[in-house]
């Protein structure tokens, strides 16, 4: 079966820097649904996309198709009393960035630093500004189910399924809630 849309694609991956200093290798492949639904990034889909099982390929994708450029403006300096203890850094709370519009998603802060009385948060994905290699081989296709299309990701084995498939709305009333300790997989 090649990959096309609405297919569940399964690939064995290792992740470098552009100097092709390993970031990740993948200890479990990487499960996605293919087709525009933002499981995994586009320019991987892109390369994928017609393959069959066995198709391997080393890819490049430069910040500006990954994740970002690094931005300055979502580095946060907050009084330590407002932030849910015991902080540590690597901690991430789902914030609003500063100046955001209100209608926008929240940003996931992770604690760069902790000084006595102030803790320092940066909104950047942590590969930010970063040129990304990846190499991919391409292990299993099948059919997606109705149900995964429906959800718009993968169910079962490497996949996720949610109690709800929606977002729990924060109540930001309380000083200091528009920062929610937020589990990241």
């Amino acid at each position: 079966m090649k990959i096309a849309k609405n297919t569940v694609v399964t690939v064995n991956y290792r992740l470098s820097d552009a100097q092709n200093n390993l970031i990740e290798e993948g200890t479990q492949p990487m499960v996605y649904l293919h087709g525009g639904y933002e499981n995994t990034l586009p320019k991987i889909e892109e390369e994928l996309d017609g393959k069959d099982v066995g198709y391997s390929s080393v890819i490049q994708i430069e910040p500006e198709d990954a994740f970002g450029d690094y931005d300055p403006a979502l580095i946060k300096v907050e009084p330590k009393d407002r932030l849910p203890g015991p902080i540590e850094v690597g901690m991430q709370f789902e914030g609003m960035a500063e100046g955001g519009d209100p209608d926008d998603e929240p940003t996931i802060f992770t604690v760069t630093e902790i000084a006595e009385d102030k803790v320092v948060l940066d909104g950047n994905h942590p590969l930010a500004g970063m040129a990304l290699r990846f190499e991919l081989s391409v292990i299993d296709v099948r059919a997606a189910t109705p149900e995964e299309i429906a959800h718009e990701h993968v169910h079962g084995a490497h996949g996720h399924h949610h109690e709800e498939h929606g977002h729990q709305e924060l109540d930001d009333s309380e000083p200091g809630d528009h920062f929610r300790s937020h589990p990241l997989q």
